[in-house]
């Protein structure tokens, strides 16, 4: 019979470098590692989720258990899980009857289920290389003060078989929880890809599960929440999952309407609750949230600079984009303050024709390219 589940203080220390984290054990050993409950989310990816769950229980050096989850799939889904819990004991199935959504979906996986050493959320359409569960749970076996750990994610088309991926000469990097949320405030983007992430168990108890109202971001605040208990570490030089990107990403819908408004107000919002939470172990939360304000604002006011550059102004996506940078500063006066409103007048006096066609903002926006570079090699070797 298939193993199927009925329903059911921050510290300053600094980032340090250390590594590399394949060391760990490989024994094959009944007890080979530090545990690991690896939560499975599924809602109609059963042709996928063969090949999240093998990934998993191919890794080394660890001792895992996963949990699929089927959220009401009604298209076989549910016998996929099934089936590969009939052939591996490690495997359990929870099989919902009604549609119940991702969050609370994720919440049954890491609140209610997770008990061994480290928790992580794979999505059935992503997968995980050799040996990263060895390499994150190392780094946290090695530092107990670290409440997560991440890595870089290999984008993956779905193809079979898996794209090589970075194995070997990881390093380790370890920031302070307060110093990684002072940069997510001074940038106002997540870091983290979900699949790429692991958690200690017993600060997930303690910071708690994701929230209903951030159906978008609810990741990004949990990151940023878990960073008020602990450390962060981080996996340089190495792939620590594959992530599948494809039309029906809940994310497309807030990325790509409107100018991605939609996108930046989420975004707002997981950081007003991340303030709003903290209860005081966030150090200087006023003036970061101005911070971040700031920044979503002027990203709101660059994208639609952007429109104009490459020809694609529209006039809704501008207005809305305008309204949110507004709002989020606080008024007229203080959208004023922004070099990047001074720059959308240029363009607007301009005109979309001229604006597409001038030479300086041509420059301006190689140079932003240039940048954009820069911010990807320092996300790969530092995670921020």
């Amino acid at each position: 019979m298939p193993n199927v589940r009925p329903e059911q203080g921050p510290t300053d220390s600094g980032p340090t470098d250390s590594g590399p984290t394949d060391s760990g054990p490989t024994d094959s050993g009944p007890n080979p590692g530090p545990t690991v409950d690896v939560a499975v989310p599924c809602y109609r990816y059963g042709e996928m989720l063969p090949t999240a769950v093998r990934s998993v229980l191919d890794q080394e050096g660890v001792t895992v258990r996963v949990l699929v989850i089927d959220d009401a799939s009604g298209d076989g889904s549910a016998d996929v899980a099934a089936e590969l819990a009939a052939a591996d004991d490690r495997v359990t199935v929870s099989v919902h009857e009604q549609n119940r959504g991702h969050i609370a979906t994720f919440n049954e996986g890491v609140m209610e289920w997770a008990a061994a050493d480290y928790t992580m959320l794979l999505s059935a359409d992503d997968a995980l290389p050799p040996g990263a569960l060895r390499r994150a749970t190392a780094l946290m076996e090695a530092d107990p003060d670290v409440a997560f750990v991440y890595g870089n994610a290999l984008d993956w088309d779905g193809s079979l078989p898996l794209p090589p991926a970075r194995t070997a000469g990881a390093e380790w990097k370890i920031y302070s929880g307060q110093e990684w949320l002072r940069r997510r405030f001074a940038l106002g983007v997540n870091p983290v890809s979900s699949p790429a992430a692991i958690v200690r168990t017993s600060v997930q108890k303690q910071a708690g599960g994701y929230d209903p109202e951030l159906l978008h971001t609810s990741d990004l605040e949990v990151w940023m929440r878990l960073a008020l208990y602990g450390k962060v570490g981080f996996i340089a030089h190495a792939d620590q999952a594959y992530v599948r990107g494809h039309a029906s990403n809940m994310s497309v819908a807030y990325e790509d309407r409107d100018g991605g408004v939609g996108d930046l107000r989420m975004r707002l919002l997981a950081y007003t609750t991340l303030v709003r939470k903290s209860a005081g172990r966030l150090r200087d939360a006023e003036r970061l949230e101005r911070k971040v304000r700031r920044r979503l604002a002027g990203d709101a006011l660059l994208r639609v600079s952007r429109s104009y550059d490459k020809g694609r102004y529209d006039e809704r996506a501008a207005r809305l984009l305008v309204e949110f940078a507004s709002e989020t500063v606080g008024g007229a006066a203080q959208l004023n303050k922004l070099p990047e409103w001074h720059a959308l007048r240029v363009r607007t006096t301009l005109g979309q024709k001229a604006s597409a066609m001038l030479s300086p903002l041509v420059l301006t926006a190689a140079a932003r390219r240039l940048r954009q570079v820069w911010r990807r090699r320092r996300l790969d070797r530092a995670g921020v």
